[in-house]
């Protein structure tokens, strides 16, 4: 059972995380994407090619909806369809050179921002940030 103490952090770690998200996210490359497309994007580069499904599921997205995200990124020339190796009723989507060129000019322009702010701590403060990753990880993966 939560406690007082539990609930309070809880309001002050949101809203921390919520403002840094925000000023993180105007740190953005590429504005033209919407976050949900950001997202797909980034999950097709990290977990590979996947159909439909599997990125709608990845994404908690219903499948209607990916399919309008995946057309819209592969009209931008952001993702690749191709057939299903072993089904030929479906096709797995990718993401393209572009997309990765994308994604990486917006990861390194972020991570500058980040370590540009984090250079102004103290190292106990450094300190405490990479402790609270780990845990932040493991809120992040329940």
């Amino acid at each position: 059972m939560p406690t007082r103490r539990d609930s309070e952090l809880a309001s002050s770690l949101r809203l921390a995380v919520m403002r840094l998200a925000r000023r993180m996210r105007a740190e953005r490359a590429d504005t033209s994407l919407t976050l949900s497309q950001l997202a797909a994007l980034s999950t097709l580069e990290r977990h590979g090619a996947m159909t439909p499904r599997e990125l709608a599921a990845a994404e908690r997205v219903r499948p209607p909806s990916l399919t309008r995200l995946a057309s819209s990124l592969e009209e931008q020339g952001l993702i690749t369809r191709a057939p299903h190796a072993s089904d030929g009723r479906q096709v797995l989507l990718s993401v393209s050179a572009a997309g990765v060129a994308l994604l990486r000019e917006d990861r390194r322009r972020r991570d500058a921002w980040l370590a540009q702010q984090l250079a102004g701590l103290s190292d106990d403060e450094r300190v405490a940030l990479q402790q609270a990753t780990a845990v932040l990880d493991r809120l992040a993966a329940t």
